[in-house]
């Protein structure tokens, strides 16, 4: 009884600091609008994501697509994984000071800030942490219903982010390696496997007709993203991401080869070091490596605990309890959106020795590029809609953004029920031609204001610049809202000419 309550206690915990983690002067991220979008376009897959985020987003629209809502759901994965930590430390038959430190150990990290937005990234830590739990489970029972369970937690992570590979390709070689490797000659093994594969097998038949989508969308990012990924700073952020605790994972790592009665789940040990590896060798994100390290600090606060067990030890576990919160303190204060864009910006040099004003382009910038992504929307939609309505024949309007955030924050924000789109990420297959267009918005980057207006005022009787975003600190600062009226051309047909272009260059860049 005493356990529940403790764990319960840290649960409610969990969610309601994950809600006084962003300051109200920023808006959602601009990756939460795209997957709030795909809510109205369900789909087996997306040129983005897999299709459960879609799944998660209809769910939140159900519930009303209020904040509360959209924040709730990684704040629950997050919970989650808090407690298949604790389960995970009771199957290692770990003492109660283990299970506290442990789960605040994963509660007081880089998992605070990941479950503070609606992306994938949430439920795939999950997914990570729940495959290795059940790993652990079949390790001690040899019970096959956990090869099942293991193949269903995969299919479901699979289906949540196409990251869950990187835990197969680190893990099959470690079970080549150990005395476990018995379990590939099980036939249960090859059942579960089917099970996982007909799971997915829908997402894989939309891939097929697709033309393999997730090939552009990995290419796409190799190009624009994963070539400015530094491998020394991969490594760095592992640290900072676990900054204080990270000793503790290096514990589990010690334990796992010293410790006798960790001797059968050896596998971990190798699984770590060659996942590590080939995300290092495929110049990953640094965040793509944080669902390995939760279930280590469950192997390390278990051989802790064992070293603590006198006089001396006895008193020295309320501190190491309380030590990953003390450390989260300096990260809370520089990592989170809890101070204002103008605070930021006057304190440079605290944000940039931890490299956070950096962004993907490689070059450093006044915000955090999170951050910097979480404003500006509003104001956007607020000047469409005003611009929207003041359009004779508003209905016949077509609003064509830049990217999918823009389009995103429109349809999120607006008032008036306005579906914009782009050529830009799932967008392409988002049109909707049963109207007649014979205006258009179109939102373009700032950089780009002049070459707009000279390119598509001659195609309408009416161009204007409308207005832009003035907020300085957004990542959207500057773009420009152009309003052309009656058109001289067959809109309709000149876009759809375009969609065909930029969905045949995805596909040729796919077979390339």
């Amino acid at each position: 009884m005493k356990k529940h309550i403790i764990l319960v206690s840290l649960i409610l915990l969990k969610f309601i600091l994950q809600y006084q983690l962003i300051s109200p002067i920023y808006e959602l991220h601009r990756d939460e609008f795209l997957h709030l979008d795909q809510a109205n376009h369900l789909a087996w897959g997306y040129l983005s994501v897999p299709p459960l985020t879609s799944w998660l987003s209809y769910l939140i629209k159900i519930l009303g697509g209020s904040v509360f809502w959209i924040k709730f759901f990684p704040a629950l994965f997050g919970a989650l994984t808090i407690l298949v930590v604790w389960k995970t430390i009771e199957a290692l038959k770990g003492s109660l000071f283990a299970l506290i430190f442990g789960s605040c150990c994963v509660i007081f990290s880089v998992l605070f800030r990941l479950n503070t937005l609606y992306q994938p990234n949430s439920f795939d830590v999950l997914s990570w942490t729940v495959i290795y739990y059940f790993i652990i489970k079949y390790l001690n029972s040899g019970h096959l219903k956990w090869l099942y369970f293991i193949a269903v937690a995969f299919a479901l992570g699979f289906l949540n982010k196409y990251n869950i590979a990187f835990l197969i390709l680190g893990l099959i070689p470690a079970i080549i390696a150990v005395p476990e490797r018995k379990v590939l000659f099980n036939k249960h093994f090859y059942y579960s496997v089917l099970i996982a594969f007909l799971i997915i097998l829908p997402n894989l038949i939309w891939q097929y007709k697709n033309n393999f989508p997730v090939i552009f969308r990995f290419k796409e990012l190799a190009k624009t993203q994963l070539v400015n990924v530094n491998q020394w700073s991969f490594i760095r952020s592992q640290f900072l991401f676990f900054f204080g605790t990270f000793p503790v994972i290096g514990f589990g790592l010690y334990a796992l080869l010293a410790y006798p009665a960790f001797r059968k789940y050896r596998l971990f040990f190798l699984s770590f070091f060659i996942t590590i590896g080939v995300f290092l060798f495929l110049k990953a994100k640094d965040y793509y490596a944080i669902g390995i390290y939760p279930i280590y600090f469950a192997f390390g606060s278990v051989y802790i605990s064992t070293l603590l067990e006198n006089k001396t030890g006895r008193i020295l576990r309320p501190p190491l309890i309380v030590l990953p919160f003390v450390f989260f303190i300096p990260v809370y204060m520089l990592t989170f959106p809890n101070r204002s864009p103008r605070y930021i910006a006057d304190h440079p040099e605290k944000y940039r020795k931890i490299g956070m004003l950096t962004w993907e382009d490689g070059k450093d910038h006044q915000l955090p590029q999170d951050f910097a992504d979480m404003l500006g929307w509003r104001e956007l939609a607020q000047k469409v809609d005003r611009i929207y309505g003041k359009i004779p024949n508003p209905q016949n309007t077509l609003v064509l953004c830049d990217n999918y955030g823009q389009a995103g924050a429109i349809n999120y924000y607006s008032k008036l029920g306005i579906r914009a789109v782009t050529f830009n990420a799932d967008y392409i297959n988002w049109f909707d031609f049963s109207n007649e267009f014979r205006n258009l918005i179109r939102i373009k980057n700032s950089w780009e204001n002049q070459l707009e207006m000279n390119e598509t005022a001659p195609y309408f009787a009416q161009s204007m610049r409308s207005d832009s975003i003035t907020n300085s600190y957004s990542r959207e600062f500057g773009t420009v809202i152009f309003t052309f009226i009656n058109a001289k051309i067959n809109i309709n047909q000149r876009v759809k000419n375009e969609v065909e272009q930029e969905q045949q260059r995805q596909h040729m860049l796919s077979v390339k």
